[in-house]
């Protein structure tokens, strides 16, 4: 099994972020809540350390080399970076005021994969010393990829259809993300420990949907009635490639 390391200011940086990006609209009084783990069977391909040393700049905020991320365990044969929806039974919901943030810093994407919801604000930030070009790669929406110098203001956009987006960075070929633009409100990311949670669901049957970058989608069904409480656990088949 294989960690993936981040330097401090990284860490710091998930830390702070994570509860503004990762924070979905407050959920309705009561309701059925879903909860479980994500982890993975056989070996998955070993992560790699990346070279920054063409970005001087963002090489030294890192004290040890930072790793690749399309396949990031845990403990216990966990997955990060997994995203949890409700892919069908949900009645929808206008999308929420707060805009979502999209961080540029050390020459990596934080959050690694950053999920919102279809009509939200989106703000891209660049905190380095150096220029990006961000380029997501939509089918869907429009694709676009915008230049954005050290110092400039943020790139304000929005997604108005739901849409797995690869995230890129013209200059740094290392840079990799993914925007995840949904129909709906109920939805969580997995952190190192694999866990996820989604709340606030009224009655009704529902499909449930995991997503991983490499690994693909895997749905299951469940029916919450009243304010009960569910579990239910994905298990993803790794490659050692």
């Amino acid at each position: 099994m294989r960690l993936t390391h981040f330097s401090a200011a990284a860490l710091a940086a998930i830390a702070c972020t994570s509860m503004v990006m990762f924070a979905t609209p407050k959920p309705p009084a009561g309701g059925g809540t879903v909860t479980g783990k994500v982890t993975y069977t056989g070996t998955p391909a070993k992560m790699k350390p990346i070279d920054m040393s063409k970005e001087p700049t963002c090489a030294k905020q890192h004290a040890t080399p930072v790793m690749t991320q399309n396949v990031t365990t845990g403990p216990g044969n966990t997955l990060q970076w997994v995203v949890v929806y409700i892919s069908a039974g949900d009645q929808g919901s206008t999308a929420p005021s707060q805009a979502v943030k999209y961080e540029q810093k050390g020459c990596e994407y934080l959050p690694h994969v950053l999920p919102l919801q279809v009509s939200q604000q989106l703000q891209i930030f660049n905190d380095d010393q150096t220029s990006h070009n961000i380029h997501p790669l939509a089918k869907v929406n429009p694709e676009w990829n915008k230049s954005q110098p050290a110092g400039s203001p943020p790139i304000d956009t929005k997604y108005e259809k739901a849409e797995f987006i690869p995230v890129k960075c013209n200059i740094h070929p290392w840079m990799h993300g993914y925007f995840v633009v949904l129909n709906t409100s109920h939805y969580s990311v997995t952190g190192e420990d694999g866990s996820f949670s989604l709340t606030g669901l009224p009655p009704g049957k529902y499909t449930l949907t995991a997503w991983q970058e490499q690994y693909g989608t895997q749905t299951q069904e469940v029916t919450i009635a009243g304010n009960e409480s569910k579990s239910v656990n994905f298990s993803f088949k790794a490659l050692p490639y």
